[in-house]
């Protein structure tokens, strides 16, 4: 029974740091929060809490505001956690999407990365929309050529430049409505887009980063960002490797949208792994100019690195 003066609320984490979560409560209002003692006894997948997390607080007439439980997850984006650990680290809960932002040059765009960003999306059962950013640097034609692999294998993809305003309005469509998890290399432009987007997020965000985080260390981890039109943004910081966790070597073909249609098909059907095996139906596809061959061969190397 809460304390007299104390209500009980629902909402979502925002961002977390330094053992405080900010959390957007139903009712409009963010407060910062931390965990109640029992919660940080148990057992969760990569993370007890993240952004993204719906959860039910308490509020005290004087004193902290605590978490108090956590809502069952539709869904979660999970990687493998930085550095020699093998643990799996939750990026977000609850997310409806994954955008994955690559420029097209400054950096030049590292092609297997973004496939294992796919693989991750398809491994938690999350869409995928590729944004090919900084369209301004190159020739159409080109930035089209270079990226004909993923619209032919049934990704959407957009071709955005802030700078030209071009494609703004597709993304902004994209993420209305939606909790959509925004990731990609640093400086591929994912903060510039957000800021076209929704003009004056920056500020926005900042201001209440400052009244929430007052004194605080930058966090490192997703920040869920409300939009005006609709819907979150997880925006996360950039990445310099992307770990695959729980994805079956057995079943990696499958998070391939070109291999389906002829998984099954090989001489030694699904237990072909499509690299040594007579008569693969997927090697095939390749030499025939069906697949991608750089796809095929970030196929491999995964499959290869386990």
């Amino acid at each position: 029974m809460p304390e007299p003066g104390a209500t009980i609320a629902r909402g979502t984490v925002l961002s977390f740091a330094g053992g405080d979560y900010e959390i957007l409560l139903d009712d409009g209002r963010i407060v910062a929060g931390r965990l109640r003692g029992r919660l940080k006894l148990e057992a969760r997948t990569g993370d007890r809490v993240v952004a993204g997390d719906r959860v039910r607080v308490h509020e005290p007439a004087n004193g902290s505001t605590t978490i108090e439980a956590v809502e069952p997850r539709r869904s979660q984006l999970i990687r493998r956690a930085p550095g020699h650990a093998r643990r799996a680290k939750v990026i977000v809960a609850n997310a409806d999407q994954v955008v994955a932002v690559v420029a097209v040059a400054h950096p030049e765009p590292h092609l297997r990365m973004l496939d294992r960003l796919l693989v991750l999306a398809g491994s938690s059962g999350l869409p995928a929309i590729i944004v090919v950013n900084k369209t301004d640097l190159a020739a159409e034609p080109d930035v089209r050529a270079r990226f004909a692999a993923y619209p032919a294998a049934g990704y959407d993809v957009l071709f955005t430049s802030v700078l030209e305003e071009r494609g703004i309005a597709d993304l902004r469509q994209r993420l209305c409505g939606r909790e959509s998890v925004l990731t990609g290399p640093s400086g591929a432009g994912k903060s510039s887009l957000l800021n076209s987007v929704e003009p004056g997020l920056g500020l926005r965000v900042g201001a209440v980063s400052a009244a929430v985080h007052k004194g605080r260390h930058t966090t490192v981890t997703a920040r869920l960002i409300p939009l005006a039109t609709g819907g979150f943004v997880a925006d996360t910081p950039g990445l310099r490797e992307v770990g695959l966790w729980g994805v079956d070597t057995g079943t990696l073909d499958t998070l391939f949208p070109e291999f389906r249609d002829r998984l099954g098909t090989c001489r030694f059907a699904r237990s072909c792994t499509h690299t040594h095996e007579p008569d693969c139906a997927i090697r095939e596809a390749v030499d025939e100019g069906w697949i991608d061959r750089e796809r095929f061969e970030s196929y491999a190397a995964m499959r290869e690195a386990g």
